[in-house]
């Protein structure tokens, strides 16, 4: 079976930066930051690259939409082993309105475009944890979906996935095309070498707009002010359990 998976990445401020609110209290800073690929999505082009190299995929495409410095997470994608890059351009000011509903648009005209039999992201995005653009892009496309995979075997006509749901594992199987969601336990990414980080450069990476995609940016959503999450009081030590009763009870606990 030879198919062609198209996987979704995003650029997003890095794990382990520690996030600090704008002036303006409408976001968060941005310039200046380290910025990496969503660690979600770097399981979902993981999980194609071993596809392609079971012999179950042709190709592997990774594609993006933003700013300029979306490419750069491309070209990570690239040096893991993806195929090809398609970077769908939005400019900075409007990229800050980009939400799933706008993501799963663009995601759903390219995969039309390209004819792909997978759409594979990451379950959610570490910068908004919307949980959405799998679902949507399913929706968009009229195609069956698998979110939260664990587990991905590629059979005749479909797919065999495991998926983590709130009770424990689900077994299920979609036919193809699909859209899938990877979550945390699916697989380990590998590390882009520094030859294959070379080859990247060499790779092919096309660029979109808006219009070739044929998605309008509307905003669905205004944000009215982003603030710190509250600093947490200092801890009461207690001798006993009585003492411990009279705390909870004096802080409104019980």
């Amino acid at each position: 079976m030879s198919l062609k998976v198209l996987v979704g990445v995003k650029r997003v401020i890095d794990y382990a930066v520690k996030i600090r609110v704008r002036p303006d209290k409408l976001g968060v800073v941005t310039q200046g930051v380290k910025h990496s690929m969503n660690p979600f999505d770097e399981i979902a082009v993981e999980e194609a690259i071993r596809m392609r190299e079971g012999k179950k995929a042709k190709e592997v495409i990774a594609v993006s939409c933003g700013p300029q410095q979306a490419q750069e997470t491309l070209r990570t994608a690239l040096a893991m082993g993806a195929d090809r890059a398609i970077h769908v351009d939005v400019p900075a000011k409007e990229a800050e309105g980009l939400g799933p509903a706008h993501v799963s648009k663009i995601l759903a005209a390219v995969a039309r475009k390209e004819a792909a039999d997978i759409v594979l992201v990451g379950k959610q995005a570490i910068d908004d944890d919307a949980n959405a653009t799998a679902q949507m892009t399913a929706a968009h496309l009229d195609w069956p979906q698998a979110t939260f995979a664990s587990k991905v075997t590629v059979e005749d006509g479909g797919l065999a996935v495991t998926r983590e749901v709130d009770g424990g594992l689900e077994d299920i199987a979609v036919t193809l095309p699909a859209v899938l969601s990877a979550d945390l336990r699916l697989n380990e990414p590998r590390y882009a070498t520094l030859p294959n980080i070379m080859k990247a450069k060499k790779k092919k990476l096309d660029k979109l707009s808006l219009k070739d995609v044929g998605v309008e940016l509307k905003a669905h959503l205004e944000v009215v002010s982003v603030e710190e999450p509250p600093t947490r009081s200092a801890g009461v030590k207690v001798e006993d359990v009585d003492g411990l009763i009279a705390a909870l009870k004096d802080a409104g606990r019980i």
